[in-house]
């Protein structure tokens, strides 16, 4: 399918109702600029463009609306080669502007060699972009709070400075989630005040939000939080 060919399907599968609840939820994004496409129709979209030649759609960025960069980045995650699929990945991130496009971006492919992510993830985080600062975050978060952890990657995000929302928001689920999968590593970067009040009170909220972490542990982050930063 043409690029052309692939607006005039979106246009085709528009939903009016679901953009306006869409606009509500990504206020970064002018009402013009959204078509109103379901998920699981861009989903499926998606898989048919990549089984034929995704290239010249994949080339053609900027895109005019929301949707194009949903779809753009469904495809991407259907790649299934490594180091493809991370170079279309920063190709696109720069054109990234809002938090639910990051936020989809997630390849099954980046699973199978992790470790080659770092050099990309430390890219992300000194770019000073908010959402390929926001997508490195999330590459930490998705991949390395298990076995592949380490405690140095718990500095590095607490290392970032940002009044980006979308970034501290990010900051914020990042720690809460470390909370839950590395508390005892974790737990010190609250009780030694590490984080700016925001995102520590947000951090804390966050953690309480979470079945992952048990009533007990609830009660005493609650007791951490700092009075008088609202989160």
């Amino acid at each position: 399918m043409t690029p052309q060919e692939i607006r005039e399907e979106l246009f085709r599968l528009r939903d009016e109702k679901y953009k306006s609840f869409q606009g509500a939820l990504i206020p970064t994004v002018p009402e013009e600029r959204m078509i109103g496409v379901r998920t699981p129709a861009l989903r499926a979209l998606a898989k048919r463009v990549a089984r034929e030649d995704a290239s010249a759609f994949l080339a053609a960025l900027p895109h005019e609306y929301f949707d194009e960069d949903q779809l753009h980045a469904f495809v991407i995650s259907e790649i299934k080669d490594f180091d493809l699929c991370l170079a279309e990945v920063g190709r696109f991130l720069p054109y990234i502007d809002n938090w639910a496009t990051c936020d989809q971006l997630s390849p099954p492919v980046f699973r199978k060699e992790k470790e080659k992510l770092l050099p990309f993830i430390r890219a992300c985080l000194s770019s000073g972009k908010t959402y390929s600062v926001r997508f490195g975050i999330k590459l930490l978060m998705d991949h390395f709070l298990n076995k592949e952890f380490d405690p140095r990657y718990l500095e590095e995000v607490a290392a970032i400075s940002s009044d980006e929302y979308y970034v501290k928001m990010m900051i914020a689920w990042y720690f809460a989630t470390a909370l839950a999968k590395r508390y005892e590593e974790t737990l010190p970067y609250l009780e030694e005040k590490k984080l700016s009040p925001w995102v520590h009170n947000m951090t804390i909220r966050k953690a309480k939000e979470s079945f992952r972490i048990s009533t007990e542990r609830k009660d005493y982050l609650k007791s951490l939080a700092f009075p008088y930063a609202r989160a």
